[in-house]
Order: C-alpha cells, then structure tokens, then sequence
C-alpha cells in the first residue's frame, strides 16, 4: 500500500493527499469528505448523492426535467413484483433477507465475519434465491437490478452507515481502497484520477462526477445503456475506459471496491434508485 501511493505521488496523482497508507477507514473518510466539499464548498453535503447534478447547474436543470418522469419508476414497479413472487418452494425473499428486505439498502455491503468475504445486497439476494433451489441472476442488469431497485428505493432518505468492524473487515476496506488509488489499463489511470483529482472537469463533453456519494444512487437506468445497471455494471465499463480489462460483477476486486466507496460516502443519504446520463 505504501509503495503504490507513494507511486501515485511521483506521478502527480494529488489524491493521494486525502489517502494515507497507514491510515485507518475513519480518517480516509473523514479527509475524503472534507477534500469534496473544500472543492465544491457551493454543494451541499446531502446534494453529492445526486454526482455531477450537484455540481453543474446545466446539467442539473436536464436531469431535474428527467425526474418529473423517472425511467426507474418500472424497474421499481417491476422489482416488487419479482421480490414478493414465490419461490417454487413456497418462500420468498422476505423470508430469508434481514427484516424482510425493507430499508436494509443503505447498510450494505457488509463484512460478513462466517463467510469471511464482503457481501453485498446484489451478493445477497442471490444467496437468497440459492438457498431456496433457484438459480442466481446475472449480476449487472435484468430482474437483478429491477429487484435491487426496489430494495435501494426502500431505503430511500436513509443515511449511508457502512461498518468496518475488525481486522478481517478492514483488510478487504484497505484492499478496496488500493483498487480505487491503483493505476490500470492502457491509460494507466486510476478511478481517482477521474472522480478526485479531475472531478469536475470535463472529458469531452461530459463532467465527471465527484467521487463522494457516487454508490447512493445505484442502482441507475443511464441513457447510454437505455436501461437499468447495477453498480458492478458501471465499475466494469470504467474499465474499459481506461482501456483495462474489467473484473467479472461481485468479483472480489468489485466487492471491496464497493465496501471502500460506500465508507466514503457514510452520512451522505441513499437515493437509489436514480437516472444518470
């Protein structure tokens, strides 16, 4: 860990400011939310939930207009039909998601000490149908997403309040944390040099996105796919930006990817599911 920031900093990656090596999750979180709204002190804290619409007026008029009609509200629709059908044994997700899936959303992921992994929601729900003989879903759009979007929208106002209890619990934080500071792909950039360093900036015509609050909105229908995806969806084709190869969806590289960021964004209030460009 300690070689790759240093690496960052001989390469100008001014992030590496906010993310100290021997630091522990409370004092990345604590100077990741303070570098954001240093940056962007007009931006209210809760406001980061909604990405670049936060931060550039002219996009947030567009988006405004987009959420008098949001494209989400099926997938919602479409998720509580999924969640509340029966298993062919009778059961449903109810019956094996803590307090029956209701306002859960915005307490995952989670280090799960007896599996020895983080777990996500996504990871969740298809422990859930395993365990009750039904296949698992494809992880990065389709009924999977639909289901999450219900479950997100249950959480809904509710504070970010990840835990990161342990030693275990913090190795995969600190693994997470690596991933999104580590250079990769041809382009030889990391997910902080878009969403820290140059956020707010524009790349082409679009703006790129603060980093702070980025998971509360998943998951999102974004016009460029013309449907819903998940937030393993949206890691992935960063990847491919960079010109990397992305990791499979709930991947263990993703997962903790996932545990680091919604750290970062604890405090901020969930509001998935959303619209994004």
């Amino acid at each position: 860990m300690r070689k790759m920031l240093v690496k960052a900093v001989a390469f100008g990656l001014l992030s590496a400011t906010i993310s100290v090596a021997n630091a522990g999750p409370d004092a990345d979180k604590a100077a990741y939310q303070k570098y954001f709204q240093d940056k962007f002190p007009d931006t209210e804290f809760q406001d980061f939930a909604n990405g670049v619409y936060s931060i550039d007026p002219a996009s947030r008029a567009q988006w405004e207009e987009i959420e008098e009609f949001p494209p989400y509200e099926i997938a919602i629709e479409e998720g509580e039909r999924l969640y509340n059908a029966p298993f062919k044994n009778g059961k449903t997700y109810a019956d094996c998601l803590p307090n029956g899936g209701m306002e859960i959303a915005h307490t995952y992921p989670k280090y799960d000490e007896k599996q020895g992994k983080v777990v996500t929601l996504a990871l969740l729900v298809n422990q859930c149908r395993e365990a009750n003989g039904e296949k698992a879903l494809k992880y990065k759009k389709g009924k999977l997403a639909a289901i999450l979007s219900y479950l997100n929208y249950s959480s809904r106002g509710k504070a970010i309040a990840i835990e990161v209890n342990g030693s275990a619990a913090e190795s995969a934080y600190n693994k997470g944390k690596q991933f999104y500071y580590a250079r990769r792909g041809q382009l030889n950039m990391a997910c902080a040099h878009c969403h820290i360093d140059n956020s707010g900036k524009r790349i082409r015509a679009d703006i790129l996105s603060p980093g702070l609050g980025h998971v509360s909105a998943f998951p999102v229908y974004r016009s460029k796919w013309g449907s819903m995806g998940t937030l393993h969806r949206r890691f992935a084709g960063c990847n491919k930006q960079v010109r990397a190869k992305p990791f499979k969806a709930q991947s263990e590289e993703y997962r903790n990817l996932e545990y680091f960021l919604s750290y970062m964004s604890n405090g901020i209030e969930a509001n998935g599911p959303g619209a994004r460009k």
